[in-house]
C-alpha cells in the first residue's frame, strides 16, 4: 500500500463524521459568487422541527462564514414565535406551517435561535 492510499483511508472516518455531523444539522450549504470580489459566499440552511416540545434535530452548533447567507426553517405543532439573538430578528410559528428566516451573515459570533413562549432552543449560530 501507498502512503497516500494509507492517509487517505485514514481521512475517510473524519469525513464521514462531518457528513453526518451536517445532515444531522439539517444544515448545507451550496457555493455562488457575492460581492464585487468575486467572493465565494454559500447559503447555510438549517431545517428545524418542533413535535409535542422535542426539538429536532437535537439543538447544537451550526457553523457559517461571515457573508454567507442564512436560511433557517422552522415547523413547529404548535403556535409561537421564532427569535435569532443579535440579528435582532423574530417571526411568528404558525402551528403545522413552515417559517422560514432568511438573512446575510453580517456579525461574527455565536447567536442563539429559540422560541420565545415555549423557550426551547433551536441551535446555537456561529458565525466566523
Amino acid at each position: 500500500m501507498t502512503v497516500t492510499t494509507l492517509r487517505t483511508r485514514a481521512l475517510l472516518p473524519v469525513l464521514a463524521s462531518a457528513l453526518i455531523v451536517l445532515s444531522a444539522c439539517g444544515g448545507s450549504s451550496s457555493a455562488g459568487t457575492a460581492g464585487t470580489g468575486g467572493t465565494t459566499a454559500r447559503t447555510v440552511k438549517v431545517n428545524v422541527t418542533i413535535t409535542a416540545g422535542k426539538v429536532t434535530p437535537a439543538p447544537t452548533a451550526v457553523e457559517a462564514k461571515k457573508g454567507d447567507h442564512v436560511e433557517i426553517t422552522v415547523t413547529s405543532d404548535r403556535a409561537d414565535e421564532v427569535h435569532v439573538h443579535g440579528y435582532d430578528i423574530e417571526k411568528p410559528l404558525v402551528a403545522g406551517q413552515p417559517t422560514t428566516i432568511d438573512f446575510d451573515a453580517t456579525q461574527a459570533g455565536r447567536f442563539e435561535v429559540e422560541t420565545h413562549e415555549s423557550e426551547k432552543v433551536l441551535f446555537q449560530l456561529l458565525v466566523r
